[in-house]
């Protein structure tokens, strides 16, 4: 690999990685910075929410413009998106519950729930599907969860903490929609996946020794 080459494929792994940092930038800005928020503070950690986010969908891209695509990019993607999802989601249930919405932060940790579950369930389904030589490349239902998902948790946190004084505040409405959409984009990824690994499911389900009769 040309020293080009090699910059270009770091850079691509070191867009995948920041949204580490970036997210636990957030975490901690929102849990001990204060409540509510200073208008620093909370631009602080939007921005680190929506910086994090937004690099989810440029790695991609600069993997397949350079052509540096690797495993290891395959791999680590997914990974950071599980990382995303267990910080922001936990954190938006205990801001919603330290400012009184009480029940909207028991919808969201089923949100919470649902989204860790469908992660689990794919992983699982993967790993039956390597035993069968199926290809774990992320379908579309999985691409759709990620552009419906990364927005709608930047709107839940703006809806929860953006300053009262600013003139732009999110109709409670439009918040909730986008929590039903999340949902719903979540039951329909597992049953995409679930169609596509069931010959692997299936083949693992059968009884030993049941081809012998």
């Amino acid at each position: 690999m040309d020293s080009s080459l090699r910059l270009k494929f770091f850079f691509v792994q070191a867009l995948t990685l920041v949204r580490v940092p970036f997210i636990f930038l957030f975490l901690a800005v929102s849990v001990f910075c204060g409540h509510p928020l200073s208008d620093a503070w909370f631009l602080v950690a939007f921005g680190a929410m929506i910086l994090s986010a937004v690099t989810d969908l440029f790695d991609g891209y600069f993997a397949r413009k350079f052509r540096v695509a690797s495993r290891l990019g395959g791999y680590a993607d997914p990974m950071m998106d599980k990382v995303f999802y267990l910080t922001t989601f936990p954190t938006l249930v205990y801001l919603a519950d330290r400012i009184g919405q009480h029940g909207h932060a028991r919808v969201l940790l089923v949100l919470a729930i649902l989204f860790l579950l469908r992660d689990q369930w794919v992983t699982f389904l993967r790993s039956l599907g390597a035993l069968h030589d199926m290809s774990a490349k992320a379908n579309w239902s999985g691409k759709a969860r990620t552009v419906i998902s990364f927005p709608t948790i930047c709107l839940i946190y703006y809806y929860l903490q953006a300053p009262s004084h600013w003139g732009l505040q999110v109709p409670a409405s439009a918040v909730y929609a986008a929590e039903a959409l999340s949902m719903l984009i979540n039951f329909v990824s597992i049953a995409v996946y679930s169609l596509r690994f069931w010959p692997a499911l299936r083949a693992e389900l059968r009884l030993p020794g049941g081809d012998k009769e």
